[in-house]
């Protein structure tokens, strides 16, 4: 990964995204992918990089920017916070976590999380609230109102060998991801259109994936997100087994179709690319399940890096894992030829 590359990740990492209230990262990813290709925005918040704008055949590779998140709902007389959440919180481990709110006053409130919940009870979004060191509600109430957006407060590392800590890896990985594609295609000789969109709202309710789908009409879309690896301790493998350093997971069910993924695994043994394979029966849980609804239907895979620890402010990913599903990306959208049949059956 070059100096460059890394400083923009970690700089996205870095910038607040709350589910809703995009606007700050956006502004990072639009300012990198300005650079190498042609940018767009649009109502619902999301931001477009696009290559070969004139092809017929366009190929729409999505991430979305958004980290969950919180958002107020209360503030007491005594200056605690009350809130809900945006996106899936893992309420276990709320207790003791540090955020920053966004306050519509300009300012960035610290405070803590701690719980209400008696003893041997387990935390819930209800009885969890946010302490700013503020004994007076009044005087918050200057500085943050109901309304206001809230993230874990968190920055990225790296750590041991090659491995990337941090919140929202999920999914800013996959923003990054895509902007990265896109600078090296801008290399390339293209005969498609590369349409990479930093989409909005996919921990809540996926409408930047949707309403660009909509607006670009793709003849084939990617999804670039995150899957859960399996290789420590509890971890869930009832899907397949995703491990960190072995590459990018492509996923098999029924949303996906298969002939993008016989051309994802002919390039990756053909560039000796490493991946992986999981399986997504019934839907992805990503920005391919609206994509694949809109217009009359788009065909879908979906690309997914392997983290540990999802949801938290510790999510780890491996960096070579990054560049490799780079690679991958770069070099099946350099094969195309723009006449691909993605047709699972002809007449």
């Amino acid at each position: 990964m070059e100096k460059s590359s890394k400083e923009f990740l970690m700089n996205l990492l870095g910038t607040p995204s709350p589910s809703g209230d995009e606007t700050k990262a956006q502004k990072v990813w639009l300012d990198y992918v300005k650079k190498y290709a042609l940018v767009k925005t649009d109502h619902v918040g999301n931001a477009y990089g696009i290559l070969n704008p004139d092809a017929k055949f366009k190929v729409m590779l999505a991430a979305h920017i958004d980290e969950i998140g919180m958002i107020v709902t209360k503030i007491d007389d005594n200056g605690y916070i009350w809130f809900t959440n945006l996106g899936f919180l893992n309420t276990q481990i709320l207790p003791g976590m540090k955020v920053s709110i966004y306050g519509f006053s300009g300012k960035v409130i610290k405070g803590v999380i701690n719980s209400s919940a008696e003893k041997n009870n387990l935390p819930t979004v209800e009885n969890c609230f946010i302490d700013c060191g503020y004994n007076d509600g009044k005087k918050l109430k200057k500085l943050v109102r109901i309304g206001d957006y809230a993230v874990y407060e968190s920055q990225p590392e790296i750590i041991g060998e090659n491995k990337l800590v941090g919140k929202a890896l999920d999914n800013k990985t996959g923003a990054y991801i895509i902007a990265e594609t896109l600078k090296k295609l801008s290399k390339r000789e293209l005969n498609i259109g590369v349409y990479a969109i930093s989409t909005t709202g996919e921990e809540t309710n996926s409408k930047g994936a949707f309403t660009a789908a909509a607006r670009v009409k793709p003849n084939l879309a990617l999804a670039c997100d995150v899957t859960y690896d399996t290789e420590y301790p509890g971890a869930n493998n009832k899907n397949g087994n995703v491990t960190s350093g072995n590459g990018a997971a492509l996923s098999i069910g029924s949303p996906i179709n298969k002939k993008i993924n016989e051309l994802f695994e002919k390039i990756a043994k053909k560039k000796k690319i490493p991946y992986q394979l999981e399986i997504t029966a019934d839907r992805t849980y990503t920005d391919a399940d609206k994509i694949m609804y809109s217009g009359e239907g788009v065909p879908v895979a979906l690309v997914s890096l392997p983290i540990k620890y999802m949801h938290s402010t510790v999510e780890m990913a491996d960096l070579k894992d990054i560049d490799k599903t780079v690679d991958l990306l770069v070099e099946t959208l350099a094969s195309m030829t723009g006449k691909e049949d993605l047709r699972p059956v002809k007449p």
